[in-house]
């Protein structure tokens, strides 16, 4: 049995609800705390088994793998000052994991943007994980997927009951058995019309799929925009081997929205200690004001 030990991550986007942050800088290296959201993301993956990282960038895929590469004069300056501490943090990033940088010239989907990692993954399974998605959990969420997949040997997707008044803005997954949190998946619709959706279980940016995947991806027309969508793929898998979903355990934070950024900096803050005893002070004091 083949395990799990590339993922795709896309981090492509023009981030246009952070206007004017991401005129100059990418929407994935906002800071949760002091840490950028796309560290989160890479440190969760390899904290599931993951060795080689397929970064899918845009226009500012300089500033990502500056990040993540040594920065020699600071490194310089903080060892000379004896500053072990402040130096590990910075060293931290470049030394999580294999990281290749793929450059998506046009902003043609999510499976477009997975497809552009084709000729690295070959013919193995492989992870994807979305940026926009931060995760907070014990066990990593990437890490529960990817032992569903090994057990059942299918593709396998991350989903949680969202409510149908939110289904709409995601996806709805439509099954006809569920075993422990496992659901087999007869269909998925991206972005239901409001009011139509049969379901309010719905994909939240992490996926474990089958080797040979990009098949169905090559197989799927363009959709709204001439985009190509990954969630249409994960349509033609049903069809083809079966396609499952994982309500995984953990709290998920929407990092394309603003109210989803302050919220993973308040609680990821909460779970700090360092600072959690100040800002739940902070937090009851301001409530007071209000």
């Amino acid at each position: 049995m083949q395990k799990v030990k590339k993922a795709i991550i896309p981090v492509a986007g023009y981030g246009t609800r952070f206007l004017p942050f991401t005129k100059a800088l990418p929407k994935t290296m906002l800071p949760v705390i002091n840490v950028p959201a796309i560290q989160h993301v890479i440190q969760e993956a390899v904290d599931s088994g993951i060795e080689e990282i397929y970064l899918i960038v845009g226009k500012h895929a300089n500033i990502i793998s500056e990040h993540f590469s040594p920065a020699n004069e600071l490194e310089g300056v903080l060892k000379a000052r004896g500053n072990l501490k402040s130096l590990e943090i910075v060293q931290k990033p470049q030394n999580l994991a294999k990281i290749t940088y793929i450059v998506q010239e046009e902003q043609k989907g999510t499976g477009h943007a997975v497809m552009l990692a084709e000729k690295y993954i070959k013919n193995e399974p492989f992870a994807v994980l979305f940026g926009d998605d931060l995760m907070c959990a014990d066990t990593p969420v990437l890490k529960q997927l990817i032992s569903v997949y090994e057990k059942n040997q299918k593709t396998v997707i991350g989903v949680k009951h969202v409510g149908y008044e939110n289904v709409s803005k995601y996806a709805s997954c439509e099954y006809n058995s569920e075993d422990k949190g496992i659901y087999n998946l007869t269909s998925i619709i991206e972005k239901p019309a409001p009011g139509s959706a049969k379901s309010d279980l719905a994909p939240l940016g992490r996926y474990v799929l089958r080797a040979n995947f990009f098949e169905n991806i090559k197989n799927i027309k363009p959709g709204y925009n001439g985009e190509y969508q990954l969630t249409d793929a994960l349509g033609l898998e049903i069809k083809k081997d079966g396609l499952l979903a994982y309500a995984f355990e953990g709290e998920r934070y929407d990092m394309g929205d603003v109210f989803g950024f302050l919220q993973a900096n308040v609680e990821f803050s909460l779970k700090d200690d360092e600072l959690k005893d100040k800002m739940k002070k902070y937090l009851e004091d301001l409530v007071k004001k209000f």
